[in-house]
């Protein structure tokens, strides 16, 4: 069996098998509809006779009443109709032969009084009606509709009904479903012929589809394929589309293309092959000299750049604080003060690229014992004039408890830094960076927690990679880096979680000091 016919086979099938529900559906559908509109004017006769004869019955006047009945049950599709007393006597029909007869409180008809457990008082049409076969085997539809007491029924003076009597009997309709079988019949019919119709042409449809699209341009390629197999690599295909064989075709010419280069190639290579490889060598060895001179490049402008990042935050202050100064006259206490931060502030930026320089040695942290939430205060102290801040709300939430730790207070400074501007920069307006320490018994926790746009999940295992960031003309992505090296010379470790739009949390754990 070839393509096109295995294709259009499938696809018919698929077809097939996604119709034949959608037809059984859409006539049950249809039965459905037919039916209730027929229990809805079976009903509506009902209600018409009722109300009509309504004034008849006041008057006691049964002779008219049976007339209007007897016209009634004469329209086309209506059976008979009868009407029954409460306890089942049949006190008149258009079937003739039924007046007078007595029904069973069992029978459908008595269902509306004298059902066990649910009696169809007030119910729905379609709960008061019933389907059934007459002795002609012809399925016929049965609605039975009450007849009240009124009050106008037992105040009236010809009348003998009791007021506390709710029903006075039931007026029983039954027509013929003939024509509602006929219909459906009719309607599935055209339902198969148009399900037919439909499949044979998008059959036809998508095997000429198929033929044009597909075969074809196998079948051409397949040849070419052939050919090449023999050596013959000045075959060509042309490419008449864009899709997915077009996109083969142009592989195909240039893999034929590659494949002529290569065998020219080989036939030079078999008579120059101690040039070539003499040739090769020199450029292996030129290609290791750019590699080795690339590797040296890129460890010296990874340390150049971790200096510069670092740099940059201690220096912001540096030029908020000269700014003040600047523009205010004679130094004050307050500015001081300030002048003692930019001093502090300078330091630091010295025992930062100490600090960086020691780390690409990895070189032990000068460690002293602290307490991490001071290191904290100090570190909010010197960021929380940043312009990224202003609205932003910091909650801090402190262990009066910890101990001490040996650490680096000025590399666990830049950690923390690190961490905060992280958390600031991804807050686009207001909002909320969270701050907790804890202790167990080996470690103690430091966890900053934003409500900023998070981090994709691709990126989390990419954060702490030297030179990876996500901000467009901004930092270096060596901050993190550094962050991580700083934590695990501290023997302890560093976590990120976060959700895309859900905010993100960094987790530090460093071990308690004996």
């Amino acid at each position: 069996m070839n393509l096109i016919a295995k294709l259009t086979l499938a696809i018919s099938t698929l077809l097939i098998l996604a119709m034949i529900p959608f037809a059984y559906l859409n006539v049950n559908a249809i039965k459905k509809l037919l039916y209730e509109e027929a229990v809805t004017s079976a009903d509506n006769v009902s209600e018409t006779i009722i109300k009509t004869t309504h004034y008849q019955m006041l008057e006691n006047n049964r002779e008219r009443v049976y007339q209007m009945i007897q016209e009634a049950g004469r329209q086309e599709g209506i059976e008979y109709i009868r009407m029954i007393t409460k306890d089942g006597k049949i006190i008149f029909s258009t079937n003739s032969k039924e007046v007078g007869g007595n029904l069973d409180k069992t029978a459908a008809p008595c269902d509306i009084c004298h059902a066990a457990t649910n009696p169809l008082e007030h119910a729905s049409p379609m709960n008061r009606s019933r389907v059934f076969n007459s002795a002609e085997e012809v399925e016929l539809l049965g609605i039975t509709k009450a007849i009240y007491n009124q009050e106008s029924c037992y105040t009236a003076p010809c009348h003998f009904h009791p007021p506390d009597l709710n029903i006075l009997g039931v007026l029983d309709t039954v027509v013929s479903l003939e024509s509602m079988r006929i219909k459906t019949t009719q309607y599935a019919q055209r339902l198969v012929l148009l399900t037919l119709a439909m499949l044979f042409a998008i059959g036809a449809s998508i095997t000429l589809m198929i033929q044009r699209q597909v075969s074809r341009p196998i079948k051409n390629i397949l040849e070419h394929t052939r050919r090449v197999g023999a050596l013959e690599f000045g075959t060509r295909l042309t490419a008449k589309s864009n899709d997915e064989i077009g996109a083969l075709a142009v592989a195909f010419n240039k893999m034929t293309d590659n494949l002529n280069v290569s065998k020219s190639e080989l036939e030079t290579w078999a008579h120059t092959l101690e040039s070539k490889v003499e040739k090769r060598t020199r450029e292996l060895a030129h290609m290791q000299a750019q590699i080795i001179q690339a590797e040296k490049l890129a460890s010296l402008g990874e340390i150049i750049a971790g200096i510069a990042h670092e740099l940059n935050n201690p220096l912001t202050g540096i030029l908020v604080l000269s700014s003040l100064i600047e523009k205010e006259a004679p130094l004050d206490p307050h500015h001081r003060e300030d002048m003692e931060s930019i001093v502090h502030e300078s330091q630091r930026c010295a025992r930062i690229v100490k600090g960086l320089l020691d780390f690409s040695r990895v070189s032990v942290p000068e460690m002293v014992y602290y307490d991490i939430n001071q290191i904290m205060e100090s570190t909010l102290a010197l960021i929380g004039t940043q312009s990224i801040f202003h609205d932003i709300t910091i909650h801090t939430h402190y262990d009066k408890t910890l101990p001490k730790v040996m650490v680096d207070t000025n590399q666990l400074e830049q950690v923390f830094i690190n961490i905060l501007l992280n958390a600031g920069q991804s807050i686009a307006e207001k909002g909320e960076i969270s701050i907790t320490t804890r202790a167990d018994t080996s470690h103690i926790c430091i966890q900053v927690r934003d409500n900023g746009k998070g981090i994709p999940s691709e990126h989390l295992g990419k954060i702490f990679d030297p030179f990876f960031t996500t901000k467009e003309n901004k930092g270096t992505g060596l901050g993190l880096s550094v962050s991580y090296g700083i934590v695990e010379n501290h023997g302890g470790t560093i976590e990120v979680e976060s959700q895309l739009g859900d905010g993100t949390l960094f987790t530090v754990r460093l071990p308690v000091s004996a």
